[in-house]
């Protein structure tokens, strides 16, 4: 490849990082601002100079560059990583993505995220995200997993396993709520998410109450018949329950 075509895509991509700013960030302004402030931008373009050294065999200074990037942006990027174009990191500070991890095109990262490994283990150890999806803030997916195109991870989730195309993953340990084949809109919601813990908490409150309403049913039907000794027959009482 040329120079003239390296610097093409060089180009394509640097304009690609920009306009996914503008496209899903609506606080930004002005294209000086985004350039000069975003540190979510600057850990982006730092680690695509990284892994170009990293790439080349020159990993000490990758892994220099890396770490100078952490320090002053709050990111860590492996040099190792593959960041696909339009990548956009939202905040930033605290997000952690490991040496063997690919990210795709157009995906969306929050601050306090971890695109880590589980254990020691060699080879390819950290996930692969496809294009479009979109990981909330302090989202943990651990492992060589595929999390499919257009997927949402909801805030706060860790991810363990393979999350398919269109769906919505919540929780602890994360699950798939919502897959309905559809291409899922990148409306960065993170709260809207279905909860399955709450649901079932909502299941057992309407249980509860509609328990509690027969004891009250029951309360009211039960007829206290006095003894000739003035007392409680407890046999008829028992009687009235089972009228």
């Amino acid at each position: 490849m040329s120079i003239g075509s390296k610097w093409s895509e060089w180009k394509r991509t640097i304009q690609s990082d920009i306009q996914a700013v503008f496209d899903r960030d609506p606080a930004a302004r002005s294209m000086f601002e985004v350039v000069l402030t975003y540190s979510g931008l600057h850990a982006i373009w730092w680690h695509r100079v990284a892994h170009f050294f990293h790439k080349h065999n020159w990993k000490l200074l990758g892994r220099i560059i890396s770490q100078t990037n952490r320090f002053f942006t709050g990111i860590e990027i492996h040099p190792g990583a593959k960041l696909g174009r339009g990548v956009f990191i939202d905040h930033g500070m605290g997000v952690v993505i490991g040496e063997t991890c690919e990210v795709g095109n157009f995906v969306t990262i929050f601050q306090g995220v971890t695109l880590g490994g589980t254990g020691k283990e060699k080879g390819k150890r950290h996930p692969t995200i496809e294009d479009h999806v979109m990981i909330a803030s302090g989202a943990k997916i651990l492992g060589s997993i595929r999390v499919g195109r257009c997927a949402k991870i909801g805030a706060g989730s860790v991810v363990l396993r393979e999350v398919p195309p269109n769906s919505t993953v919540v929780g602890v340990p994360g699950r798939v709520v919502v897959q309905d084949g559809v291409r899922v809109q990148s409306d960065l919601d993170q709260v809207n998410l279905p909860d399955p813990v709450q649901e079932m908490f909502r299941v057992m409150q309407k249980e509860i109450q509609e328990l509690k309403q027969e004891l009250d049913e029951l309360k009211k039907r039960s007829i206290k018949v006095e003894d000739p000794e003035g007392g409680t027959n407890d046999e008829g009482q028992a009687l009235q329950y089972f009228d």
